[in-house]
């Protein structure tokens, strides 16, 4: 059986990268490859084994062009109305929080929020099947 270990992300700004992560989600570093044209850095905290990998390539001035392929990463958590205000206060802007309710019964409820270089993270508040 596989497991998910991480996701990979390329980000223009390592610094700025690393700080939203650890001010939205707790994410610290837990390695990080060096290499002479890019660099590889692994966030995780306690929650879980999965990791968010950041890479970054050296010389790189323009930001990446996302595309109208990419998704989301998600992440739960306990109290969804708690976590918005916090972010909010941090100045990190999340967006409004939604119920997903699309024949009557509420599936999920979440917001989103936009990291540095414009990657979409979904909070989901945990219940059902998003714990």
């Amino acid at each position: 059986m596989a497991k998910a270990i991480h996701s990979m992300i390329r980000v223009l700004d390592e610094d700025k990268s690393v700080a939203f992560y650890k001010t939205a989600f707790g994410l610290d570093i837990a390695d990080r490859l060096d290499f002479s044209d890019f660099t590889l850095v692994y966030l995780s905290n306690d929650e879980t084994e999965f990791e968010v990998e950041l890479t970054v390539n050296k010389g790189r001035t323009e930001p990446y062009d996302l595309g109208d392929g990419y998704g989301h990463l998600a992440v739960s958590v306990e109290n969804l109305e708690a976590e918005h205000a916090r972010l909010t206060e941090a100045g990190l802007e999340p967006r409004k929080i939604v119920e997903f309710a699309p024949d009557g019964e509420l599936v999920g409820k979440f917001f989103f929020i936009a990291d540095p270089d414009g990657y979409q993270i979904e909070v989901l508040e945990r219940s059902g099947r998003f714990k």
